[in-house]
């Protein structure tokens, strides 16, 4: 298909973006420039940004871009690859249609799942978001790389694109992060169901934590939810004592997540609560080294 909509001889440019990139590929020598299937090398899976994010082990959020760009420089489609391998690594391509986003649709298939609930949302959407923007030139009005914004269509509502009085919705990423922080994470009767799991219930809890790093790397994260969470999960003493007694590594990384935010000028706080969150911090960690022990 894509390969058809380049060769169209009777479209103007302006009319076919797959036709007006790949010429433009072509003209430089560029081979198979209609190729659009990209994903990880054959035979392997995943972004390794979730694992990246898991480590700590990164500085610049647009690093996480760089890794999802690495590891999804595989093109697929008819005629790629040979008898030993399915795809063919084609990076002058993708760098060149990241560098031509002007915006990333996801679409949410499932009201059980949402964006919060997945790792690989953030570490996939997320950070093609961010490698997209890596590749964007210097807003003149703020100094930085231009965004690129991220659209979600929930399109598990049974809506249409053909009927305007039942449309899917599409919502920027913001609004739908902020949804679900709140009706989930932030809402204490999501958490004490979760506490009353027991130490699943508090890894899925701290596994949320993580990701709401992710998310505010690659996107946008408001203050009030690291705010809030600092307030529900660590700094309410019954809590944190609940989830210390359930799972005492799943409340550390809480608590590091936490401080990791406000290291890394995701989360803006004051210095007492800093101090708070590095005194439980210090005391989850003695209490982990009892229980190795």
């Amino acid at each position: 298909m894509f390969e058809r909509a380049a060769s169209a001889e009777n479209e103007p440019d302006e009319m076919n973006f797959i036709k007006k990139h790949a010429s433009e590929l072509a003209a430089d020598g560029v081979e198979r420039p209609a190729a659009r299937l990209f994903s990880n090398p054959p035979g392997d899976y995943g972004s390794m940004v979730n694992e990246v994010v898991s480590s700590g082990d990164w500085k610049e959020s647009e690093s996480l871009g760089e890794t999802w760009k690495g590891r999804n420089v595989f093109s697929y489609g008819r005629n790629e690859g040979n008898e030993v391998r399915s795809g063919t690594a084609r990076p002058v391509v993708l760098d060149k249609l990241l560098s031509t986003t002007e915006r990333v649709v996801q679409e949410i298939d499932s009201v059980e799942y949402g964006l919060t609930d997945i790792q690989e949302y953030y570490a996939n959407t997320g950070a093609l978001k961010k490698a997209a923007e890596n590749r964007k030139p210097l807003d003149s009005t703020t100094g930085q790389k231009k965004k690129v914004p991220l659209s979600i269509i929930e399109a598990f509502g049974g809506g249409s694109f053909e009927d305007s009085s039942a449309r899917l919705p599409v919502r920027d990423v913001e609004d739908v992060l902020r949804l679900e922080y709140r009706s989930k994470l932030l809402n204490p009767k999501w958490r004490d169901t979760m506490i009353d799991q027991g130490s699943g219930g508090a890894y899925e809890i701290s596994q949320r934590m993580t990701a709401i790093v992710g998310w505010a790397a690659t996107a946008d994260v408001d203050n009030f939810v690291f705010d809030e969470a600092a307030e529900r999960y660590a700094l309410d003493e019954e809590t944190a004592k609940k989830l210390q007694k359930s799972n005492p590594e799943a409340f550390k990384n809480v608590v590091r997540r936490l401080l990791e935010a406000a290291g890394r000028g995701m989360w803006e706080t004051d210095d007492e609560t800093i101090e708070k969150l590095r005194d439980l911090y210090s005391d989850a960690d003695d209490l982990v080294e009892q229980v190795s022990f």
